[in-house]
Order: structure tokens, then C-alpha cells, then sequence
């Protein structure tokens, strides 16, 4: 007989990443009651995981010792089994996964991607040992990795779908962006690996934070003494797009380290965003923000381009992540309407949070999602 999922008084969403870890702590009705981000560099070494687990569990008050309790559960989804550290997304998964539950307890559930389209592909599949629906336990994790690996964005899509059953879900973090095509209230994927959503531009690796400038273009415009010019860009990691919306004023979530390990001033900014075309700062701030805001331009034209390749006529364009600001932008230019993806999920928050957490919670809905969804599977 499977076992079900545990009704807890508190419900626990993770999203275990490369460079963060975010987590998002719900009540029994279902609202979040706090989220938040921290800086995990999994690269690093599995010891950086686990002091941001537990950094998390003493600032949500939940202590270590009562996670194998009924009165917290927890539903995991990841991208950091993609580090260095590991051979290959398999050893990722089952790591991750082994380290996670020896902190969180028997109460952990980690979701696995399944899309319609794969059922109706391959008649003989089956979910051996799913608990409700995308959830499995830690026994069949290593059975399940490649559902496991990266499937944050299915996890964001499907919470989406339940309250927006028609729409473009686009989530621009710190170092990708998910566009996610919604249609009859099912994620419309033909595929889930990271190689297949990369070749359909499902899966842009493009950020608002953490993309280094030289990724953008071979050449920027740039306007000295009065002449426009193409000038090549170096092809070193002088300067982050986190430099770039700093200096257009954009960006909220800035918790990353910058190119040089320096501090993230305007005039830090500015310098570091110089080197990127063999200059050196001057007191000219304008010209360098003009730069700037031209790097936006070309950053905003390649997540448009991706978009419109599955946007359809009179479409819902939903937004989240540390770039949200820049899906509201391009829903703008394109004429389609657009919300926030707490306002389209119909999020129900404590009496406590405000706008600012509000915004928290669209960087972290990965890990919101995921609790939703495995609170959701239990009733």
C-alpha cells in the first residue's frame, strides 16, 4: 500500500539551486506566512547547502529537531545537481536529495516532471511510487532523476495552470529564463531535459543578475564624443547584467558577488561596465548609462524573440523571478496583457506581508510552487 502524503501544520517549499537557495514556509490554510532567498554556491561543496538549510529552518523558527515531526513536511526541486561538483545531473540529484532529507527528516517529497506529452509518447511508462501525482520520496529518487533535475519550472508552470489555464509563464531569475507555454490548464511541453528546452527556447540562459555582459553581443553601441560607434566586447568576465540594471535602476534582488568582488555602487557599476569595452570610468555617468541601458535593449530583444515564438494572439503573459520587471516590460511593448505571478495564482499571504515580500515570494516561486502544489495533493 503507497504511502500519502503527511498533513502537516506547516508546509515547507524548497527550490535548491547552483548559486541560491530559496524557500517559502506556508500555514495549513495555504498562505505564506515568510520566504526568502539565501546564497548557497553549491559548487562549492555540499557543506554550503546544508548551512543554508539550516540558516533557513532557524529564520523560518522551525529547529532541526522537529522536522520529523508531522507538524512540518517539505516539497523539494532543484537546478543545483547542474554544479562542477558532481559528475553528472544523476549524482547531483541523488546528493542533493540524500543531504536534503538527512537535515529535513522522513517528511520530504521531491518533485518529478511529467508532462501529458510523455504519457501519450510512450505507452508503457509508467509513475512507479509517485505519492500523488509529481511527488516521490527519497527510496525513488535515484529511479526519478531525470525527472527530478531541473524540473522547477514545470513545478512554477503547473501552479500556474491551476488558476491561469490559458498563458505565457516567463521567469526571469538571476542566471535563466523559463518560458513556459500554458494552454487548457497543462503545461504544452513535448520535453522536460535541460537540452530540449534550450533547443525549443523554453530555456534561455540569460539572467538579470548573475549573465556576464559578454555574453549579450560580439559588439555594443556607444556613444563618445558625440559619435556613435560598434565596439567590440571583451570576452572576459569584467561586468554582470546585475551592473547593468543597477545602473538603469531596475533591479530589486541584488544579493550576488559582483565580477571583481567589489562593492555594487553606481560608480563601481559604471567601471566595471567600462572595462567590458576597453575603457576606463570617467565622471561622464551619463554616457555609461546610456551604455546600460543599450545592454538592456539587446538583452530584452533576445527574451522577446524566445517569447514570441510560443506567445499566441490575445495571450496572458505571467511574470516572475528577479526579472519580472522585464516580462511586464515586454508584455508592454507587446501589447498583451500581463500580471505578476502572485496576482495570477491568486496567492493568499499573511495579514504581515507586504509589497516588498510580495516580491520576495516571485523570486522564490519555484519554491512557493512546490508547496502549493504538494499541500494541494494531500487534501
Amino acid at each position: 500500500m503507497s504511502k500519502t502524503l503527511s498533513k502537516p501544520q506547516f508546509m515547507l517549499g524548497w527550490d535548491i539551486g547552483g548559486a541560491h537557495l530559496k524557500a517559502v514556509l506556508l500555514n495549513a490554510k495555504g498562505e505564506v506566512i515568510d520566504c526568502l532567498q539565501l546564497s548557497c554556491p553549491l559548487w562549492k561543496g555540499l557543506d554550503y547547502l546544508q548551512r543554508a538549510i539550516l540558516h533557513a529552518l532557524q529564520a523560518f523558527k522551525i529547529k532541526p529537531c522537529d522536522v520529523n515531526r508531522i507538524s512540518a513536511c517539505h516539497a523539494i526541486t532543484m537546478t543545483g545537481e547542474l554544479v562542477d561538483l558532481f559528475e553528472n545531473r544523476h549524482q547531483g540529484v541523488c546528493e542533493i536529495a540524500k543531504t536534503a532529507s538527512d537535515l529535513l527528516g522522513e517528511n520530504v517529497w521531491f518533485y518529478a516532471a511529467v508532462t501529458d506529452e510523455i504519457v501519450e509518447s510512450q505507452a508503457s511508462f509508467a509513475r512507479p511510487n509517485f505519492i500523488r501525482q509529481n511527488f516521490i520520496n527519497l527510496g525513488d529518487v535515484h529511479h526519478q532523476t531525470s525527472r527530478i533535475a531541473s524540473a522547477n519550472w514545470h513545478a512554477s508552470a503547473c501552479c500556474v495552470a491551476l488558476q491561469a489555464p490559458n498563458a505565457l509563464f516567463v521567469d526571469i531569475g538571476s542566471t535563466t529564463t523559463d518560458i513556459i507555454a500554458i494552454a487548457g490548464a497543462k503545461v504544452v511541453s513535448e520535453g522536460i531535459s535541460d537540452a530540449y528546452r534550450m533547443a525549443a527556447d523554453s530555456l534561455v540562459y540569460t539572467g538579470v543578475v548573475r549573465t556576464p555582459v559578454m555574453a549579450l553581443a560580439q559588439k555594443l553601441p556607444f556613444e563618445d564624443d558625440n559619435e556613435m560607434l560598434q565596439v567590440n566586447v571583451a570576452a572576459e568576465y569584467f561586468a554582470t547584467m546585475a551592473d547593468v540594471y543597477r545602473l538603469t535602476g531596475e533591479i530589486e534582488t541584488d544579493d550576488a558577488e559582483t565580477a571583481d568582488g567589489k562593492g555594487k555602487t553606481q560608480l563601481e557599476s559604471v567601471r566595471r561596465l567600462a572595462r567590458m569595452i576597453g575603457h576606463d570610468v570617467d565622471l561622464n555617468l551619463e554616457k555609461w548609462i546610456k551604455l546600460a541601458f543599450a545592454c538592456r535593449s539587446i538583452h530584452v530583444n533576445q527574451i522577446k524573440t524566445a517569447m514570441q515564438k510560443q506567445l499566441k494572439p490575445n495571450m496572458l503573459i505571467i511574470g516572475a523571478g528577479a526579472g519580472s520587471f522585464l516580462v511586464k516590460a515586454i508584455a508592454a511593448d507587446l501589447k498583451h496583457e500581463f500580471k505578476h505571478a502572485c496576482e495570477a495564482t491568486a496567492m493568499r499571504p499573511t495579514g504581515h506581508i507586504d509589497l516588498s515580500m510580495q516580491h520576495q515570494i516571485e523570486v522564490c516561486f519555484p519554491a512557493y510552487a512546490v508547496a502549493y502544489l504538494a499541500q494541494k495533493y494531500q487534501r
